[in-house]
């Protein structure tokens, strides 16, 4: 069986993206851990990592996400293991989720540096299974190539086997690739693909809100999936809104006080992806039927408002279980873009 550890040199560099991508586009039975969680989610009173649960989705695995993770946090992960041990609840909990599996594709935390006090980091976790190290790199085309060199670095100073080089969310493919291309050759870095930036692919949907804020869905179940791109905040009345041209187009978050009907209504008439209703204020019970009758997701959370805007400002749109369209798009984009012979075929 073959152990590919996915690592990046940067945070939100897509490596869950690119592991669902290699995962629908193999014919082989493919498997997945990911040791040191970093993106708790709780649900139904249990607690597993954001990603190991899309990955899980997409891959159709019966296996339980719990399992897939060893420690979320460094103080406890330092309490409760130390080298040795880490090294064999890693080994143990890769051989659960590896039975009857062709291919592990096992992913590090945020950063290949990340949980390196702890002996969690991607290079241990290469040494500790005898993996293959998927490296994906993204950021700026300079940042790339700063991090192409920083990775040939540390390559050179480990005896960790390189699987490969993954370049993702590339604006312009082929300019990348004609002025970057010969440092990859230059550095005998191997890459693998180039994948082009996508920008549906980084707006968060409404049920990754949902999970993010922990919030409790009012209406619009089967509005969760809908994907935002603008964001407006209800401080200006409902008539003043209307006559914002950006306001009337479908794909935008309202984030509004419960109180607020006039806003509330207004975001249901102009078909918006969803509302979110600060405070922990209900809206009166017509409000939430017409959002019943329209689709359209009313989340109720605890913050206020500034800090929901806050929050919802400063996210990063993640891969959610539920984002069955983004799954298929990361499927063709992989399958078009990708060397995939020697991975996972």
């Amino acid at each position: 069986m073959k152990n590919i550890i996915v690592t990046s040199l940067r945070k939100d560099a897509g490596k869950t993206s690119v592991i669902v991508g290699l995962a629908k586009n193999s014919s082989k039975n493919i498997g997945y851990l990911k040791p040191f969680g970093d993106r708790l989610l709780y649900r139904k009173k249990r607690l597993w990592d954001f990603d190991a649960a899309a990955c899980t989705a997409a891959m159709g695995a019966t296996e339980s996400p719990e399992t897939m993770s060893i420690g979320f946090d460094h103080s406890k992960l330092r309490f409760m293991y130390d080298e040795n041990t880490t090294a064999e609840k890693v080994r143990e909990i890769a051989e659960i989720n590896s039975k009857g599996k062709d291919v592990m594709l096992i992913e590090s935390s945020t950063e290949l540096s990340r949980g390196l006090s702890v002996n969690l980091d991607a290079l241990s976790l290469c040494n500790y299974l005898d993996g293959e190290l998927l490296v994906v790199l993204s950021g700026s085309n300079d940042q790339i190539c700063d991090d192409a060199y920083s990775l040939k670095w540390i390559l050179d100073q480990s005896s960790v086997k390189l699987a490969g080089v993954i370049v993702n969310k590339v604006h312009d493919v082929e300019d990348f690739e004609a002025v970057y291309g010969e440092h990859f050759t230059a550095l005998e870095l191997p890459v693998l693909g180039v994948i082009p930036y996508e920008e549906n692919l980084t707006r968060p949907s409404m049920q990754y809100l949902s999970d993010l804020f922990f919030a409790k869905i009012l209406a619009g179940d089967k509005g969760l999936s809908n994907t935002i791109k603008d964001v407006f905040v209800g401080a200006m009345s409902a008539d003043a809104v209307l006559r914002v041209q950006r306001f009337n187009k479908a794909d935008k978050l309202v984030i509004t006080s419960g109180d607020r009907s006039d806003m509330i209504l207004a975001a249901i008439e102009t078909k918006a992806a969803g509302v979110i209703l600060t405070n922990n204020i209900l809206p009166p019970a017509n409000i939430i039927a017409k959002a019943s009758a329209a689709n359209t997701p009313l989340l109720l959370v605890a913050q206020d408002t500034f800090q929901t805007a806050k929050k919802v400002d400063d996210l990063v749109s993640l891969l959610s279980k539920d984002d069955l369209g983004k799954m298929e798009q990361l499927e063709v984009l992989v399958k078009e873009n990708v060397k995939l012979d020697g991975i996972v075929i």
